[in-house]
């Protein structure tokens, strides 16, 4: 892989990356909604689940998924129902999610809204349809070893996805920090949402392969 090529592609996933797409806005929710250590923990989740899409494509399994519509299918719904799950978990929830002094949410919430980031990641066909339809565009078969460059463009998009994933959240959660102080405007941003990840889950379902 030539040197232009690599810088190509780093070009490229930082586009992708500003991107807006379900995985930002269930990131940048959390953070405007629970702060900044809840949405680092869904941008760290998000990003530990593109190491699985990564390691599906060099594997190969994407591809066979991609080829299959029954497959694509059940994943796309699984994803879809999986968003509906949470914007309804939240919907319900009687008290907001963080507590009237403004304190973020820690512990085991925070591991719930990591593994929340992860399954939301590995249950989102277009990520697998990133791998498998953007990687090989910029593999030198001259250059030889092509599992090794798959690899390595896989975690530099990766490693760029999380700089600027985790910048954004700092961001969001620095300018919405007041908000989250007052219990009714939390609560009024909980359901906020809720609301955001019954559409994004609505979204997913509706979108063609």
């Amino acid at each position: 892989m030539s040197m232009h090529a690599y810088l190509l592609f780093v070009a490229a996933s930082v586009v992708l990356v500003l991107v807006p797409g379900p995985d930002m806005a269930y990131m940048l929710t959390r953070a405007v909604a629970q702060g900044r250590r809840a949405g680092s923990m869904a941008a760290l989740g998000i990003n530990v689940g593109a190491y699985v899409h990564l390691a599906a494509a060099i594997a190969g399994i994407s591809a066979l998924l991609l080829a299959s519509a029954t497959a694509f299918a059940i994943l796309k719904w699984a994803g879809a129902a999986y968003l509906c799950y949470l914007g309804v978990r939240a919907l319900m929830s009687r008290g907001a999610l963080t507590d009237l002094t403004g304190s973020e949410v820690r512990g085991r919430s925070l591991r719930a809204i990591f593994w929340q980031g992860f399954w939301s990641d590995v249950l989102n066909p277009k990520v697998a349809i990133f791998y498998v339809a953007l990687l090989p565009q910029f593999i030198d078969p001259q250059a030889g070893n092509p599992t090794l460059q798959l690899v390595l463009l896989g975690v530099t998009g990766n490693m760029i996805a999380i700089g600027i994933n985790l910048v954004l959240v700092a961001g969001a959660a620095r300018l919405t920090g007041k908000l989250r102080r007052n219990g009714r405007i939390a609560l009024w941003l909980q359901r906020a949402m809720g609301v955001l990840f019954i559409a994004l889950g609505a979204r997913l379902a509706a979108q063609k392969a």
